[in-house]
């Protein structure tokens, strides 16, 4: 515990499922942490539930917009610090076959998934590399090194976050600064729920039969939970993993190796 002490994390789609489970990861290892988000109430819930483990902050933020993501950086420094830590966490899920899938839903998908990744990413990495340390960890999915049916847009979108990830990692490998990927299975969060209430919409399957269908997936038979994909995160974020770098890390019980 406390391996992050003076470190300032930022965490996009924080006050919720998998980021909010990061943010709380984060602080227990010691750092100040930022959640990021477009809903203020729902981020303010999170600070006050986040309180009793550190110094947490929020600023809204939309991650698929440049000039909120230039705004948001600024207004987080401003509070606590430089940022020394991201985790792009932010992201959507919609599913169609290719030929339904419309031009507004691909944009939506590579907006928020890559776009937003790429935009905050560049902005913290001008003060990770004047710092000589700093750590980015970007939430992708399994839907980022396999494909799946129906969900051609999102597959796109984290399979580039994915390479966008072993880009950066070799530019900054040689100035103290790495970025990884940790790659969730179907996770019980918001958009997992959404996913199983869609497929119950569509099929006719009941809502046990529509989760049992996702968690078929993960060779352990069950849903990933946003804790287990929290300890990944954070543990890229140590100083103990210094030498991973440029990796794609699967937490979804095997189904990808």
């Amino acid at each position: 515990m406390d391996q992050l002490n003076g470190k300032h994390a930022l965490v996009t789609g924080g006050a919720r499922g998998i980021g909010l489970a990061i943010a709380r990861e984060l602080l227990r290892q010691g750092a100040a942490v930022t959640l990021t988000g477009r809903d203020l109430a729902a981020l303010d819930g999170a600070v006050a539930a986040l309180a009793p483990l550190g110094a947490a902050h929020r600023v809204r933020m939309d991650v698929a917009e440049p000039a909120s993501v230039e705004q948001g950086m600024a207004d987080a420094v401003r509070a606590a610090g430089r940022i020394d830590i991201l985790v792009n966490n932010a992201g959507q899920a919609e599913s169609a076959s290719v030929g339904k899938t419309d031009d507004a839903l691909w944009a939506r998908m590579l907006a928020v998934n890559l776009s937003g990744t790429f935009y905050c990413s560049r902005a913290v990495l001008p003060g990770m590399l004047e710092a000589g340390w700093g750590r980015i960890v970007n939430v992708a999915s399994t839907a980022g090194l396999i494909g799946y049916t129906y969900t051609a847009a999102y597959c796109a979108s984290k399979h580039g976050v994915v390479g966008l990830t072993r880009a950066m990692a070799l530019e900054v490998a040689t100035k103290g600064v790495t970025v990884n990927a940790v790659c969730p299975g179907f996770t019980e969060t918001d958009l997992g729920r959404e996913a199983i209430a869609n497929i119950s919409a569509r099929t006719g399957r009941s809502q046990a039969e529509a989760t049992a269908a996702l968690a078929a997936f993960n060779p352990q038979k069950r849903l990933v939970q946003p804790d287990e994909v929290a300890h990944a995160a954070v543990w890229l974020c140590l100083p103990a993993s210094a030498a991973m770098n440029g990796q794609a890390i699967a937490v979804a019980g095997g189904e990808v190796t």
